[in-house]
């Protein structure tokens, strides 16, 4: 968990802060051997379960700025990874943290954001076993590398979307900006109750946008376009207030298509199941929304219906527009 090119800052040389940071990681059951040797050891996945592996970043300026408390950077960072193993109905268990520091970092900072981390991972039973610690010739960031399982064929796809099928959007969309990218809890609980329930024939994390996420589920699935109902959206009150705030705010029905970082699940099922899932879905989560927004079908390309009729949509965000 060390790189000898790290700056040191403050009082604290790099392998004092190290040895805090490793106080600071919580472990599980499938922990042989965590932080502090060159590797960590951890037991396999029992008999009937397959291994998932995700990484995902957040790098200060595009995820985060400089004033965002380090609790929530370090829980937004861990938080992010979880939420893409929540689209195929998994369930985290182990992780390693790559932390870049530019040069004068504060140790103060770097603490925090790492007790934002063991904080989320302890909730969610994940250990955190290492990582890596690293000069940054740029701005701050913290990689995140999480292990999960998922039982042996139930892993929720992104290519299995069918010609007809319904989407349906948990939670709400839009003005993500305004806190909720900081603070949202990924849909564990609820993809892992939904893949037990129902055929959900793909699945995926809102992480670019409504707009574009669908996409990627079209495209996987080979599945030609799709169309979303303007007035069925769930628009999240912070962007209905940003649409009212000036003249260059987004619409709020832009906002829920695009702005990205929801962190919602967004799923596709066959028609005949959307009865039967909304039924089950508002007994068991009374206080979270399931919303069906559109459906797919056979022409080509994603398209948003409203009061004036059809209008193709474009693409969420993009880190490299």
């Amino acid at each position: 968990m060390a790189d000898v090119s790290l700056p040191l800052s403050g009082r604290m040389n790099e392998f004092q802060l190290i040895n805090r940071l490793k106080s600071l990681l919580p472990i599980n059951d499938s922990v042989v051997v965590g932080a502090g040797d060159d590797c960590a050891v951890l037991a396999p996945p029992t008999a009937g379960q397959q291994q998932l592996f995700k990484t995902d970043a957040v790098v200060e300026g595009v995820h985060f700025t400089a004033e965002t408390p380090g609790e929530k950077v370090g829980r937004k960072a861990l938080a992010r990874a979880v939420s893409d193993m929540a689209a195929m109905a998994g369930t985290p268990t182990s992780a390693v943290i790559t932390l870049g520091l530019p040069a004068g970092f504060s140790p103060e900072r770097v603490e925090a954001m790492y007790r934002g981390m063991a904080q989320f991972a302890s909730q969610v039973g994940i250990a955190l076993v290492g990582g890596e610690t690293t000069r940054s010739p740029g701005a701050l960031f913290l990689n995140v590398a999480l292990l999960g399982t998922v039982p042996t064929g139930r892993a929720v796809l992104r290519s299995g979307a069918k010609v007809g099928d319904a989407v349906f959007v948990t939670g709400e969309l839009g003005g993500s900006i305004e806190g909720h990218h900081l603070d949202f809890e990924p849909r564990l609980t609820e993809a892992r109750w939904l893949a037990e329930h129902f055929d959900i024939h793909a699945m995926i994390d809102l992480s670019d946008g409504l707009a574009g996420d669908l996409q990627h589920i079209l495209q996987a699935s080979q599945v030609p376009g799709g169309e979303i109902l303007a007035p069925a959206l769930p628009i999240r009150h912070a962007a209905r207030l940003r649409a009212r705030s000036g003249d260059m705010a987004k619409p709020a029905v832009v906002a829920a298509l695009t702005d990205g970082e929801d962190f919602e699940l967004v799923l596709t099922v066959a028609p005949a199941d959307a009865v039967r899932l909304l039924d089950g879905w508002k007994a068991r989560f009374p206080e979270t929304r399931l919303t069906c927004v559109g459906r797919l079908n056979n022409r080509p390309g994603l398209f948003l219906r409203d009061e004036r009729g059809l209008k193709p949509l474009g693409h969420g965000f993009q880190h490299f527009d």
